[in-house]
């Protein structure tokens, strides 16, 4: 008859420590029904379940595990576990699966704690936290720090909805971004990443400058904002916007692009996951010349934005072709997931304003970076304590797996 026993080893890690114990236990031609390990600030907690195929081999495993854990300075804990309560540990798998990263500056107690409550008043249950960006110096601290955790929870929620809700209330309260998603097969397959340009890839909105030069700033800027807001039909506003924009010569249009700066982190978001393989995209509803410009900067696959229409060197005040919009944005994350053999689950959608929401929603992982009110309040993920490179962790890459060695850019702009 065979017994199950769950040890748990605690201590001082050192070289070694994983062979010697699991080598004593195949003296006795044990199985292993599950192992963890994990290692804090050099110390090790290690835990096995394990199976003693005969039961009269119990008192010398605890014997020879508590003599070798007392030779290297180690607790040992051995406990029996019953036949009914490994069954029901059993059949607890294929629970509902979820990851909430935290993202910030720094993390403190007080905002794992917060979350930890939420999570444990939906009755779930945290089965791993994992540091996900690297170690953190106090004698020379960075200029710019970033700090995220990954907490895998299993269970179904009593209620998403207020879940999310309380998340935001505690981001709003500690300046933490929290990231709620289900974790499935998709979330580990992803491939393509679309973004929206202004304000998101890059700095400031290009219609704002560009209606600087035309001396119609204040009034783009206005109707800019109440789009963004989601007050006012975008391709209405656009129409109107580019329409204030006649005049502007096209020579004109390459300096905006040397002006504009990228946002903190794209570089390095494009490098790193370029490097993984993933497709990555522009859906914008700026415009093609600084999305091109762009493209070929960053090495993205595909860019969609509005053109401008140009004759005779100067600006119209029309546009060429179908607006890109918010709902155009979705259509054109469906085509290129389709193109390259993807399910929508395997897409990431990055966005700052109301005409994101669209593909945010209906992407496998949706992000509102920067965003306004509106998109935050219905985007199950946000980025705003930190960079665009914060996307990195949200997806589950670790500090050591992002490429920082990123192509240099002259003047703290793309130009």
């Amino acid at each position: 008859m065979s017994d199950v026993i769950l040890i748990n080893i605690t201590g001082r890690d050192r070289k070694g420590l994983d062979a010697k114990f699991t080598g004593i236990l195949a003296e006795y031609g044990v199985n292993i029904l599950d192992i963890g390990q994990a290692v804090i600030h050099d110390h090790i907690s290690f835990g096995i379940l394990a199976e003693i195929p005969h039961s009269k081999d119990f008192s010398s495993i605890f014997k020879d595990m508590l003599f070798e854990g007392h030779n290297m300075e180690l607790k040992i804990d051995i406990k029996p576990v019953s036949d009914d309560n490994y069954e029901k540990w059993v059949n607890g798998q294929g629970k509902e699966r979820r990851i909430i990263t935290l993202l910030g500056r720094s993390i403190t107690a007080r905002q794992i704690s917060a979350v930890a409550s939420i999570i444990a008043e939906n009755r779930l249950n945290i089965d791993n936290i994992t540091r996900l960006t690297g170690r953190i110096s106090l004698r020379n601290p960075k200029t710019n720090p970033k700090a995220s955790v990954q907490l895998s929870i299993s269970g179904k929620p009593l209620s998403i909805l207020d879940m999310r809700r309380k998340f935001m209330e505690i981001s709003q309260k500690t300046g933490i971004d929290i990231s709620f998603h289900v974790d499935n097969i998709y979330r580990k397959n992803r491939k393509l990443v679309v973004f929206d340009m202004d304000s998101t890839l890059i700095q400031g909105e290009v219609i704002v400058e560009l209606a600087k030069l035309a001396g119609a700033g204040e009034k783009v800027n206005k109707i800019t904002e109440s789009a963004m807001r989601g007050e006012i039909d975008f391709k209405e506003s656009l129409q109107k916007r580019v329409a204030l924009l006649k005049g502007i010569r096209e020579e004109q249009l390459a300096n905006i692009s040397r002006s504009m700066t990228l946002t903190d982190g794209a570089d390095l978001v494009a490098k790193t996951l370029k490097g993984l393989g993933y497709k990555l995209g522009i859906l914008s509803g700026g415009f093609t010349f600084i999305g091109e410009y762009l493209k070929d900067k960053l090495g993205f696959d595909y860019m969609y934005a509005n053109e401008l229409d140009i004759e005779n060197g100067v600006l119209t005040g029309k546009l060429v072709g179908d607006i890109v919009d918010g709902e155009k944005k979705a259509i054109l994350l469906r085509q290129i997931a389709q193109k390259e053999n993807l399910a929508l689950e395997q897409t990431i959608a990055v966005g700052d304003g109301a005409n994101d929401l669209p593909m945010i929603t209906i992407a496998g992982l949706g992000v509102a970076f920067n965003a306004k009110p509106v998109v935050r309040q219905k985007a199950s993920n946000t980025i705003s304590s930190v960079g665009l490179d914060g996307l990195l962790y949200l997806i589950g890459i670790h500090e050591r797996e992002i490429r920082h060695e990123v192509r240099p850019v002259a003047g703290n702009s793309y130009g």
